[in-house]
């Protein structure tokens, strides 16, 4: 058993992670659920090992030993890219890699709307594109970046932990770091982006107060930032943002927020009605003044109501966008339920116009 053979059938499978674990055999992720791959034995800890370090350079094998993490990423030649996390558990060392697609998809692909797409015209600010593990956003961000540099003489600097997609430079130029080979960290490399002269920056993770911080500062600064975050709606998105600073910094930081912030996308990946193959919903918030005004006075429960109101600037709550997938016949109504934060207001958005 070699992993390029694991990795094969995952990819044939339509699956978008593998994991090894010591005990059961490869599993495999698609459609949404977690599956064996019955065609391979159960995983000794020595043989899980090896599948896993057969991966890895030797410098990697040395900073996951002394670290006991270890994120990074590896392309085989026609077959994929793949993001690499190796983890140490009490049976042993483990690991689960997501399939990368080598082709990045086009806005119509992946059912980007036109105002998210329209968010690369910004000139300068923020935009967030949010969601749990595994919803897209690594998808959706490389489709934009890979838009802007279809359209726009730009330079692009991405900092991410590890690189996802590669890009090919066409109208931008397009310089990629990644944290831990090409950069220390998120913090170095943009405290250093400024002096580099670049138009759009990637922050492949908003993890802590000083890339927080440093991010907010370069889309202060007359850059274009995108940068994702592990929310799943837009005022918590930006509650999360606040909450990260000190008590007595919060209201600057919610003026700052207010004026660089440009756009929210918030996104789930969900099971569609055929059983194959997984659908994006997205909830998005255009910054409006009115908006702006609820960041600066701290009453971010009430964005909800202005993403309500303003269809006509393209902007979707959550909700009416499951009801949207459920009217299409995308998801069932069980899945949209699941995800919605109230189902009865869910269900008055549907009527009678459910798909069966």
């Amino acid at each position: 058993m070699e992993l390029i053979d694991i990795l094969t059938y995952a990819v044939e499978q339509n699956a978008s992670d593998v994991h090894l674990a010591v005990g059961k055999p490869p599993l495999l992720r698609a459609k949404g659920s977690l599956k064996p791959m019955p065609q391979f034995p159960a995983l000794t800890e020595p043989e899980c090992q090896r599948l896993i370090y057969s991966a890895l350079y030797d410098h990697q094998k040395q900073r996951f030993e002394q670290a006991l993490e270890l994120d990074c990423a590896f392309t085989i030649n026609n077959l994929g890219r793949f993001r690499v996390n190796v983890l140490k558990q009490i049976n042993g060392i483990e690991a689960v890699m997501r399939i990368v697609p080598s082709k990045i998809p086009d806005p119509e692909e992946i059912g980007l709307p036109e105002v998210v797409v329209d968010f690369t015209k910004q000139p300068r600010g923020l935009i967030l594109v949010t969601g749990p593990t595994g919803a897209g956003k690594s998808t959706t961000l490389a489709c934009l970046i890979e838009h802007i540099n279809a359209h726009r003489d730009a330079h692009i600097l991405t900092i991410e932990d590890p690189v996802e997609y590669l890009y090919t430079g066409r109208k931008s130029l397009i310089r990629q770091r990644e944290v831990g080979h090409s950069t220390h960290s998120f913090g170095d490399a943009l405290k250093h982006a400024l002096r580099q002269d670049p138009d759009i920056i990637l922050v492949g993770e908003m993890r802590d107060l000083e890339t927080i911080s440093l991010t907010l500062t370069a889309a202060e600064t007359g850059h274009l930032c995108f940068a994702t975050l592990h929310t799943t709606d837009a005022a918590t998105s930006i509650d999360r943002i606040i909450d990260v600073f000190p008590p007595h910094q919060q209201q600057q930081i919610r003026v700052q927020l207010s004026t660089v912030l440009k756009g929210v996308v918030c996104q789930t990946l969900l099971p569609m009605r055929d059983g194959w193959h997984m659908v994006a919903v997205r909830e998005v918030m255009v910054m409006t003044p009115a908006i702006a005004n609820l960041v600066r006075e701290g009453k971010t429960y009430m964005i909800s109501n202005s993403i309500d109101t303003g269809a006509e600037l393209g902007m979707v709550s959550m909700d009416k966008a499951l009801s949207e997938a459920v009217k299409r016949g995308d998801i069932t109504l069980e899945t949209a339920v699941q995800k919605s934060s109230d189902p009865k207001k869910l269900q008055q958005l549907i009527g009678d116009k459910i798909v069966f």
